[in-house]
């Protein structure tokens, strides 16, 4: 990056992006839009179905919630060391009060896990095959009620015993005790213990289990896109932290209030049952889209092979992901690029189904990536593009300390907050404080993200509404009801759709819809 003092730096100010909720209604706070005008569109499914896998208390303490959710819950009361009740918690006014949905305890379709079972597949030495045999544990039980029962289903919901989050992701993987006993929670051992890849794997029926990564999440998202059922995981310790003390007394784990529960747990059920999402954004231009395109190296196969995909954001604020071709995409250790074919095959997909939606073809097609693009891949990419749609490439990067920019007070710069550096780069803070929840949110100085338009099959769009979109992007995450989020969603989920779609077990699915990824 030049320096900044040899750069005529100007500095702007991307106003709040506005949602639209009920009755064309319009806020920047999702919460306030929900509890005064519902969500945008009515629920095509009010009451839904929710399948429910768990132990016996898990199962217990779900249904404990919806009983809780169908009422109002209020915030907490203020702390001693809080002068007046905290800005950016709101609460609860009840499930169909804020989303239009019904759901009674009574009619969850539910399914209990065997602890004394599940704690021996989590002990099975080898983790590949301790994690593939906790998958099949739970997924069992949407098999069985497929083949069995005809009450549909719309969104499966996992209650994971903290046994299951404590041994089943890569990064505990190998401080993992073998012994396990029901009502034994893992605790973390400071010798890290060997165990040999191979190990219990006898016979060649079993290999399979290495084309996925040992991590429970993943492998429960990639089965169940076969198997055709959004879903949702919660832990146990969030839905009772009082069941899970310490030596102490205390919870074992810190959690959010009982109201930002709620809110976070509906918007999840009312966004993976029903058409549209809860809300989307308002004054969105028309014959606009973006996709933010990922690459994820594939688990046993050649370093350099990737899998590319797509994710696709449209003006109704849904997602549509397209999974691109499989092959040697890595050129050295952190750019990825396709070959000609694999780029133009992929853009064209991308503006085809944007077609069938719309009937036309985009306006401006913005493609959004961490990184640059070679010469033959947007030769390819820009020869996609029909007569009428301009495609821009554009970078965004989380910036770690390049750029510092203070203000008087006691709080930090106002988010929205940007400094442009040329036609093309800018810095955008889209953390800092918001005037709507009088606070910041964040624990230290916040840092921008780098925002640059690399290149255009026309003209190049304004920096200024450049910015202005990926501003919008951050309220439109749908797996939690939050303010804004540090980066637009095309570039915060695309590693989460990467690291689904190489999982062997996702091979051949061609699940599109956004809300089976997350």
């Amino acid at each position: 990056m030049k320096r900044l003092k040899e750069r005529h730096l100007v500095a702007d100010y991307i106003p709040e992006p506005k949602l639209e909720f009920g009755y064309q209604q319009t806020g920047d706070h999702p919460k306030d839009g929900l509890y005064l005008f519902g969500p945008s569109k009515p629920p095509t499914r009010p009451d839904i179905s929710v399948g429910v896998i768990g132990s016996a208390d898990g199962l217990g303490f779900f249904r404990e919630w919806i009983v809780r959710m169908s009422a109002h819950i209020p915030l907490p009361k203020p702390g001693p060391r809080d002068k007046k009740q905290r800005p950016h918690l709101s609460e609860f006014p009840g499930l169909e009060e804020a989303f239009g949905i019904r759901l009674s305890a009574s009619n969850l379709i539910e399914y209990e896990i065997g602890l004394e079972e599940l704690y021996a597949c989590i002990a099975t030495e080898n983790p590949y095959e301790a994690v593939s045999k906790t998958t099949d544990l739970f997924l069992r039980a949407i098999e069985k009620h497929d083949l069995e029962e005809e009450q549909a289903v719309d969104v499966w919901v996992f209650v994971l015993p903290e046994v299951v989050f404590e041994n089943c992701r890569p990064e505990k993987i190998k401080r993992r005790k073998i012994e396990l006993h029901p009502g034994e929670f893992i605790k973390k051992q400071k010798q890290r213990v060997e165990m040999p890849l191979l190990d219990n794997i006898l016979d060649n029926e079993n290999e399979y289990i290495f084309d996925d990564v040992p991590d429970f999440h993943r492998q429960v998202k990639a089965r169940l896109l076969k198997l055709g059922y959004p879903s949702q995981l919660v832990r146990e310790t969030t839905l009772a932290p009082q069941q899970f003390l310490n030596s102490a007394g205390k919870p074992k784990r810190g959690t959010q209030d009982e109201a930002s529960i709620a809110w976070n747990l509906g918007t999840g059920l009312f966004y993976k049952t029903q058409a549209e999402p809860p809300w989307k954004l308002a004054n969105m231009r028309p014959g606009v889209c973006y996709i933010g395109l990922v690459f994820k190296q594939i688990p046993n196969h050649a370093e350099n092979h990737a899998c590319c995909a797509a994710q696709m954001f449209l003006s109704e604020g849904d997602g549509v992901v397209f999974r691109g071709a499989n092959g040697p995409w890595q050129s050295n250790k952190f750019e990825f690029h396709l070959n000609a074919d694999a780029a133009k095959k992929l853009i064209s997909t991308v503006l085809d189904t944007y077609k069938s939606k719309f009937r036309e073809y985009p306006k401006e097609l913005f493609i959004h990536g961490q990184t640059v693009f070679s010469d033959e891949e947007w030769e390819a990419f820009a020869s996609a593009a029909p007569v009428g749609t301009n495609i821009v490439g554009i970078r965004i990067k989380p910036s770690y300390g390049e750029m510092k920019l203070y203000r008087e007070g006691d709080y930090p710069t106002v988010r929205g907050t940007a400094l442009l550096l040329s036609d093309t780069d800018a810095f955008l803070w889209t953390t800092g404080f918001v005037p709507r929840l009088d606070t910041y949110m964040g624990p230290e100085t916040p840092n921008p993200i780098f925002v640059t338009i690399l290149r255009s099959s026309g003209q190049n769009p304004p920096i200024s509404q450049v910015l202005a979109d990926i501003h919008g992007l951050t309220k439109v995450n749908y797996n939690a009801c939050n303010f804004s989020d540090a980066l637009p969603v095309t570039i915060r989920f695309a590693n989460k759709v990467g690291e689904v779609l190489v999982m062997g077990s996702a091979e051949g699915a061609n699940r599109q819809p956004f809300k089976f990824y997350i």
